[in-house]
């Protein structure tokens, strides 16, 4: 396999030159099942569990290799299948707040160039998702691409278009129907050699079945939609790496059922673009946009060109992330204050008059 069409480029090469000597080979994760991971390297494809030290020296789950990410591999002599040695460090990577009450980070996807946010046209249509979808990611320093499937059976297309347009400034939006193969030789322009793409979106909006039309063969189940409120079920049970017909590769993810904002803030100021511009002409630099004279939000509120709906999703995603923050201090604190337990007895021992 050529390692440029996997994604190899000039920022891994830097890092992995210090491991050529010893012979190991650089290889990226297609899968991974438990304590297996099924890489792509430049001699085919390869199967590989962690060294014992990657393990030891992991402080969370995100230091664990996630399907993109390049690694370290020594292989065995003669066969196909080693020890990874070493994580590369991550051009980009999507994450999220692991489901559950614990703050702690989940890295899903890694070194990806595009994410497709797929929405489906249908009753599940939900524009604070997508604006959730879009705060992460502009985070994870890949470029957000809006797909709206399901045109076949949507009344409205131009009000739900016009509709995502005033919240996603600059992204490209596509409407497509996947079951119909509509619409979807436009995203042909992303599968370009050597870039990766990832889909998220909520279950049943199609992303499986955009991901069959892309491959041109079927190696997505697909699943029944709902007809009480449009959901669906998760039909992808893991994630993969797949090769385009027409260069590039693919990511499917499946259906977040849990979706909460991160501490970095980067992200949540790109999709709410508009109300950090109009928070910038306010008189003051902390302006709350409550009762404060000359302020730029609450002006834009009263006279309807900031939607009402819209600024009360920034301000819950707001109260989010500080909250997560929050936990994130409590955490260290936690962390800190069980080091010092153990280390005050010895102390008192030391200190104590002979």
């Amino acid at each position: 396999m050529n390692l440029d069409a996997l994604g190899w480029n000039s920022f891994f090469e830097a890092y992995f030159e210090s491991y050529r000597t010893d012979g190991s080979v650089p290889a990226r994760v297609r899968r991974v099942e438990k304590q297996h991971y099924y890489l792509y390297a430049e001699n085919g494809e390869i199967l590989a569990e962690l060294a014992g030290k990657l393990h030891h020296q992991a402080k969370s789950k995100a230091d664990f290799p996630v399907v993109g990410d390049w690694v370290v591999v020594a292989l065995r002599p003669g066969e196909k299948n080693g020890i990874i040695q070493s994580l590369l460090p991550r051009k980009t990577h999507f994450s999220r707040k692991a489901a559950g009450i614990k703050s702690e980070i989940q890295v899903l996807v890694a070194n990806i160039d595009y994410i497709f946010i797929v929405a489906g046209l249908d009753l599940d249509f939900n524009l604070q998702r997508i604006e959730r979808y879009l705060a992460l990611a502009w985070d994870s320093g890949a470029e957000p691409i809006i797909i709206l499937n399901k045109t076949d059976i949507c009344s409205d297309l131009d009000e739900k278009m016009t509709a995502v347009e005033s919240i996603a400034f600059g992204v490209p939006i596509f409407a497509v129907s996947a079951l119909k193969n509509e619409g979807l030789d436009s995203l042909k322009s992303y599968s370009q050699s050597g870039k990766t793409i990832t889909l998220l979106g909520s279950s049943g909006v199609g992303k499986s079945s955009i991901i069959n039309r892309l491959l041109g063969t079927e190696r997505q189940l697909v699943g029944e939609i709902r007809e009480n409120d449009g959901r669906g079920r998760h039909t992808t049970s893991r994630r993969e790496l797949f090769f385009l017909t027409d260069g590039g590769m693919i990511i499917d993810n499946p259906g977040l059922r849990e979706l909460q904002v991160l501490t970095q803030e980067d992200g949540l100021q790109d999709a709410f673009e508009d109300i950090e511009e109009l928070a910038a002409n306010c008189r003051f630099r902390n302006c709350h946009h409550e009762n404060e004279p000359d302020c730029a939000v609450k002006a834009a509120l009263e006279e309807g060109t900031l939607d009402q709906r819209r600024y009360q999703n920034y301000l819950k995603l707001q109260k989010e992330q500080k909250y997560l923050e929050t936990r994130n201090d409590d955490r260290a604190r936690a962390v800190m204050n069980a080091k010092w337990k153990k280390i005050s007895p010895q102390l008192k021992d030391f200190y104590k008059p002979k």
